[in-house]
Formats: C-alpha cells, sequence, structure tokens
C-alpha cells in the first residue's frame, strides 16, 4: 500500500513512525520546509537564551525515516491533488515538476499564523513566530544594537513568551492584545491578572483591551511604529503572535470543512473521502469538554491524531478519545497550567457552569521552599461533570496535577466524585488536605 503523508512536523512525524511500524507499506512524505519536527514551543527559550542552542528542538531526522524506508522530500511544494485519480502533483526544490500516486493520503499540513489587514502590514521589521527560519529572523533582529523598542501584538502563549525573550535580551517591551488580559483565551481574569502582574513586575509595558489599527515605516520601508485604537507608539520591531489558524491549501472543495476552514474528520482521522485522512492543526479535533466537535491547535493533539489517522490507514480500526486542550506555562519562573474550558469559553459556548477557587501551600507547612498554588474546577451546574480546571504557582509540580483533571474531563467525572478521590500525602509533595480534593469539597 502507498501512502503519502503531506507535513512532516508533529502530525506527520507521529504518523509515519506508525505507519512504518506496519509491513508492506510505503510511505513518502513531503514538507515544502528545510526541515522537519521543529518543536517551536522552544523558540522563545533559545531567542531568551535560557537554552543556547536549538538542536534539541529537531526531534526527528529525514535519515532516520529514510533508514526505516520512508522516501522523504522536503522543500518539495504539493501544489494540488487530484482525488479522484489518487494523485498528487508538486515541484521539487530544483523546480523540477513531478507527481506521485497513493492508495491513501494523510494530510498533516498545519496551521498558518493570522496576518492582521490592517495598513503598513507588509513594512520590513515586522515578524511571526511559527516555522525555525521565522525564529531566526527573531533572533537576528534581537541581536541589532538598533532594535531597542519592541512591540508584540498578542498575548496568547507566544506572544508572552516572546515578550519575555525579548526583555531578557535587554529590549523594551510593549505587549498588545485586544483582550482585557493575557492568556484570556486559556484562563479566567482572576488568574490572568496574576500573570499581567508578574509582566509588569519584570518591566514589561502592558497594552490590553487595545487594538493595533496600523504599522508605519521610514524612509526606507523599515517598521517604526503603530497606531491603535488607543495611541501610537514608536517601535524598531514588531512581532505578530495574534493566533493561529488551519493551514488547508489542498482540501479546496473536495473536503468538508469546519467553520474556520479546518478539515473535517471523525474520531478515526478519517475524512470525507474515505481514502483521505488528516491529523494534527489542519484539521478538527473532539473536545472531551464540549463533547462536540471544536479546533485545537496545540503540539500534543497532533501527535495523538498522527497516531490514530496512521494505525486506521495501516487497517487497525482506532478511535480517538479527544482532547481537553491541556496546556501551560511558564514566564519568570511563574508557571500555570489548564485544561478544558475556563468559566467564560463555557458561558461563551453555551454551558451553564459554576466554579469553585481554592489556595493553599502546595507542600506541607514545615518544609522549606514553599509556594502557594491557586485552582479553579469548574463543572457542570447541572450535571456536576468537570468541565475545566486552571491552576497557577511558582513550583513546577502543578504541571503533573493538570494532567489528573484532563483524564477526569475525558472520562465524565463529576466534582463531587472527584473531591473523595484518593490522592497519596507526602510533605515533598502535598499537604494531608490536598488543595485539588479541598477545591473539590468547596464546591456549591
Amino acid at each position: 500500500m502507498k501512502v503519502i503523508i503531506i507535513g512532516t512536523n508533529h502530525a506527520g512525524i507521529a504518523a509515519a513512525n506508525t505507519l512504518l511500524s506496519y509491513p508492506n507499506i510505503e510511505v513518502t512524505m513531503f514538507d515544502r520546509n528545510t526541515n522537519m519536527s521543529f518543536l517551536g514551543c522552544g523558540t522563545a527559550i533559545w531567542v531568551g537564551r535560557q537554552v543556547e542552542t536549538t538542536d534539541a528542538m529537531f526531534y526527528a531526522k529525514p535519515e532516520d525515516f529514510e533508514a526505516k524506508g520512508a522516501k522523504i522530500m522536503l522543500e518539495t511544494s504539493v501544489n494540488s491533488v487530484d482525488y479522484a485519480a489518487h494523485k498528487i502533483y508538486f515541484t521539487d526544490k530544483a523546480g523540477n515538476e513531478g507527481e506521485a500516486d497513493y492508495d491513501k493520503l494523510i494530510l498533516a499540513t498545519g496551521s498558518r499564523p493570522i496576518i492582521p489587514n490592517i495598513p503598513g502590514n507588509d513594512l520590513d521589521g515586522i515578524h511571526f513566530l511559527k516555522l525555525f527560519q521565522e525564529g531566526q529572523a527573531v533572533d537576528q533582529e534581537m541581536a541589532k544594537a538598533s532594535v531597542k523598542r519592541v512591540a508584540v501584538i498578542g498575548a496568547g502563549y507566544i506572544g508572552t513568551e516572546i515578550a519575555e525573550a525579548a526583555q531578557r535580551r535587554g529590549k523594551e517591551v510593549l505587549l498588545f492584545d485586544a483582550a482585557e488580559t493575557s492568556l484570556a483565551s486559556y484562563y479566567d481574569p482572576e488568574f490572568a491578572k496574576n500573570m499581567d502582574e508578574n509582566l509588569v513586575n519584570h518591566g514589561i509595558e502592558l497594552h490590553f483591551g487595545e487594538l493595533a489599527t496600523a504599522f508605519f515605516g521610514d524612509e526606507n520601508g523599515r517598521i517604526s511604529g503603530l497606531k491603535t485604537d488607543k495611541a501610537t507608539y514608536q517601535v524598531d520591531l514588531i512581532i505578530n503572535c495574534i493566533g493561529f489558524t488551519a493551514n488547508n491549501p489542498l482540501g479546496g472543495e473536495h473536503l468538508k470543512t469546519w467553520k474556520n476552514g479546518a478539515i473535517l474528520i471523525d474520531k478515526h482521522g478519517q475524512t470525507s473521502d474515505p481514502d483521505v485522512y488528516a491529523a494534527g492543526d489542519c484539521a478538527t479535533i473532539y473536545s472531551g469538554a464540549l463533547r462536540d466537535t471544536t479546533y485545537i491547535a496545540l503540539a500534543s493533539n497532533a501527535v495523538r491524531t498522527g497516531i490514530v489517522a496512521a494505525h486506521n490507514v495501516a487497517g487497525t480500526s482506532l478511535e480517538g478519545i479527544g482532547v481537553q486542550g491541556s496546556n501551560g506555562i511558564q514566564i519568570y519562573g511563574y508557571s500555570m497550567v489548564s485544561t478544558g474550558l475556563s468559566v467564560k469559553a463555557a458561558e461563551v459556548a453555551g454551558m451553564e457552569v459554576l466554579y469553585t477557587d481554592y489556595e493553599d501551600y502546595q507542600l506541607g507547612g514545615f518544609m522549606p521552599d514553599n509556594e502557594l498554588a491557586k485552582i479553579r474546577i469548574v463543572y457542570e451546574k447541572e450535571s456536576r461533570r468537570i468541565v475545566g480546571a486552571q491552576m497557577a504557582s511558582k513550583m513546577n509540580i502543578i504541571g503533573g496535577n493538570i494532567n489528573m483533571f484532563s483524564l477526569a474531563i475525558q472520562e465524565g467525572v463529576t466534582i463531587d466524585k472527584f473531591a473523595l478521590t484518593d490522592l497519596f500525602f507526602m510533605p515533598h509533595f502535598n499537604q494531608p488536605y490536598n488543595y485539588m480534593t479541598m477545591a473539590a469539597l468547596s464546591a456549591k
């Protein structure tokens, strides 16, 4: 069986590794980029010089897959797909055009950054952060003495992380977002404002509830400032981080899509064409919190959907169990993690929810280097099913704890059942009255 995979980042890599564990499957991988498997989540950590090199951000190499029998076509653009004839048409790095036929096709074309449609968006000195090359370009900008004042547009995960990175490189940083807080897509204001305070305490200038309306440049076509609905600012560099959307250049009118253009797939990764599968950020995913189809662009989701799609392509029926969109961030040592829905997100989705908040020290009271942990559990009012959780602390241990709430959402655990969950106690890790179960016990 011939299988073509278009896209060699997280979903494509996971699909290829899975398929190559089966006999008699011929795998060919296409990507227009020069590299594969880039962990973009490490870009800001490197730009901020918390790590010195990017070597370990590539966890798979072409030669690894070639050794397993795959054919790798990097720097090759797939121009179109003839779904009826089961063929793709491409242009390789030498400019040669070619075609390849398939029995099954896996689309793993990922996501693309949202480009603000405002005047001046084509000026030099405006950057995005998605590909490795874009990270390199931003890093080179940070090395310029002439770049003193940096504007970051968008205070989601990437924007907040690159704001920290730029400040660590000695830049004056202005962070903009149309929302009233940072990280508004993941956390309720009561949590996000703690991160806002953390950013201000480290010298980041916040401009929230403010919408960029135009960029302007100097006589050389280089960015020199931006205008918002509130004021005008002089800056030397702009990094756009306003979000991502599905990158679906090949589905055309043939494949059914979701409202944002993502390829609509079932729990097996199969599209509306039975010989075409999709995985990762180019496709939809099932939400355990919503219990419905949604779109969540995360590397962890891409890996899981790539594995599921590949097994089904190979003939092993495997149904994905969905995701909760579990995520985390650490800025200047302050950690925040969440899963499922915030109160705001649940209400936008039309769900009637309640929530319970709690705050206590993470470790036994007599332990040194102890820190407060803050938690919110969100649950449906009628069913009392847990649909979301948020945590914040200066201790990294919360990163593992949020996974338990992801499982609770997946399995439909109620707030009342969670309250009596058996959690071990050891003062190096927690308290006998664990803040997570205490939060649940205090629910209405």
